[in-house]
């Protein structure tokens, strides 16, 4: 029974306001980001946005900060991607000024590409080695004064809730600018929306901080030994299920 009345209740009432609610955060980012300060406008509407996606879905969370976490220090997190609303999850609760560093396919999401471009987030395109380039540069241009990048070096959502192999993007571009990881675990977010889900469902999601993981050296030797460390830290905390 509350299975069904959860479905009519997120058709009738939660989607609509959240299809309305979407279209103004665009806006709201797209022309605050114009008018200037997309420091600000690329983060706080999103992080709003995000909070009461969760809310007025009645989606619990429960997230595990990290105190060692610096506030003036620009970090590199890598978190595990089971599920779309692991975007929700972070941009609501990580409670740190971020960039994502997204797929240039999402650029073609009508209003929330466009925000997204406003806002300053790195869209990925390799499509040659200028290209390639150009988006380092760009991250390397946003993290600073704190700022920090969110990537999911899997690539994509899991089919299964497991984590699939990190690809090494986020890992060599920390190891240029020798900047700290941290690690996130999602765990939950697979529960409620998973890649072949229609329907969303009532489930606990959790977020854990990790301890960040600081640059030993530089090279091929050390990228290789952050992403195992990472990969192990977010394999600790997730469900038995997920590992």
């Amino acid at each position: 029974m509350f299975t069904f009345l959860y479905r009519i209740y997120q058709i009738c009432i939660a989607l609509p306001i959240l299809l309305v609610l979407t279209i103004l955060t665009a806006l709201t980012t797209i022309i605050g980001s114009f008018i200037g300060g997309a420091h600000f406008w690329g983060y706080h509407p999103g992080k709003i946005w995000s909070r009461l996606v969760c809310y007025i879905l009645l989606i619990p969370v429960k997230i595990n900060r990290n105190k060692q976490l610096k506030k003036n220090q620009s970090y590199i997190f890598v978190a595990n991607h089971q599920g779309a609303f692991d975007i929700f999850l972070i941009y609501g609760f990580i409670g740190r000024n971020f960039k994502w560093m997204m797929k240039k396919s999402l650029r073609n999401i009508p209003f929330v590409g466009k925000a997204c471009q406003s806002a300053g987030h790195i869209f990925v395109d390799k499509s040659g080695p200028k290209k390639i380039q150009e988006t380092i540069d760009q991250a390397r241009h946003s993290l600073r004064d704190g700022t920090s990048l969110v990537v999911f070096p899997e690539g994509r959502r899991t089919f299964t809730g497991k984590m699939g192999p990190f690809k090494k993007g986020a890992f060599q571009l920390a190891d240029e600018l020798q900047l700290p990881i941290v690690p996130l675990t999602i765990d939950g977010s697979f529960d409620v929306l998973p890649r072949t889900g229609k329907f969303i469902k009532w489930h606990r999601m959790t977020l854990t901080m990790h301890d960040p993981i600081y640059p030993q050296g530089i090279g091929p030797e050390d990228i290789k030994e952050t992403m195992e460390k990472a990969y192990e830290a977010i394999q600790s905390n997730l469900s038995e299920k997920y590992k």
